[in-house]
């Protein structure tokens, strides 16, 4: 029977009780008065029996007050708490263990439970990492970087617009100096003609890339062709490549360890060391993108 069966049916049974009570109690005071009145008839000298009622009636009623005043000073609960079930002996506890069962307490505290549960939240919180660790482990280990300029650091996406104008995207800033922190970086691009080559140097350097030393101009490489930047990852022999043009990806697939495809669509992977996102910082942004 569970404890709350219990509890229901000692507090259905409590007044029929607390009534038997009473009587037992009547009875027990009449007996008590036919008691001493019979006492007296038995003594040597004469004694008023009316007197030895009352007397007695008073000592009886007394009596009745204290007991009653005892009942009352016992608190409520008490009187409903149903009878503790016998602890189990230590042989019936062993037997319960060996048998897979472990034995709980049947009510935790509000609090115990609060505290358990935050243990558990902080327990499978998850581990945020900062863009360095994401970045080493992106990179496997990684030493050395080739990527291209246009989609990828800069927003211009063909060599046309270079020769109007070079920005530098700001998300990607953060990113690329990370990288440039144990890689050793170089960044290549096509370009129509020589002022296109010193609008972007200027916009990198407007930007800060070149401020923290890791990525110097002598690393930044143009060329006049789209085989030109695939002869500059071929000699130069990257950990990874970064392009935008899933043909360069393709041809560089079976001579680069590992290749980074930016595109503004989810492209299928071509390879098992190929990889794709919409741009750099998202690649970036979490371990659940790789």
């Amino acid at each position: 029977m569970s404890l709350a069966a219990e509890v229901a049916m000692a507090e259905s049974t409590s007044p029929s009780s607390n009534a038997a009570k009473e009587d037992e109690l009547a009875d027990l005071i009449h007996r008590f008065m036919d008691s001493i009145a019979e006492y007296s008839d038995r003594l040597p000298f004469a004694i008023d029996r009316q007197k030895v009622r009352s007397f007695t009636t008073l000592a009886a009623l007394a009596i009745t007050l204290l007991f009653a005043w005892k009942l009352l000073r016992a608190p409520s609960e008490q009187q409903r708490r149903p009878r503790r079930r016998p602890t189990p002996s230590a042989s019936n506890s062993n037997t319960r263990t060996r048998s897979g069962t472990t034995p709980f307490p049947e009510v935790c505290s509000s609090s115990g439970d609060s505290r358990a549960q935050d243990a558990v939240n902080q327990l499978f919180q998850p581990v945020k990492l900062t863009l360095e660790q994401l970045v080493r482990h992106k990179l496997s280990e990684g030493r050395k970087v080739t990527c291209q300029l246009l989609g990828v650091v800069l927003e211009e996406t063909t060599p046309e617009e270079l020769q109007k104008h070079a920005t530098v995207r700001p998300s990607v800033l953060e990113v690329l100096l990370e990288i440039s922190k144990f890689c050793d970086v170089y960044l290549m691009e096509r370009i129509i003609d020589d002022e296109s080559g010193e609008k972007v140097l200027s916009a990198l350097s407007d930007a800060g890339v070149f401020m923290s030393g890791s990525l110097i101009k002598d690393k930044v490489l143009f060329c006049s062709t789209e085989n030109g930047r695939i002869s500059f990852v071929r000699q130069l022999e990257p950990d990874w490549h970064i392009d935008t043009s899933p043909e360069i990806i393709h041809q560089l697939a079976r001579f680069i360890k590992y290749q980074l495809l930016i595109s503004p669509q989810r492209a299928e992977r071509v390879a098992s060391n190929v990889f794709s996102s919409t741009n750099l910082e998202q690649f970036f942004g979490g371990l659940d993108q790789r």
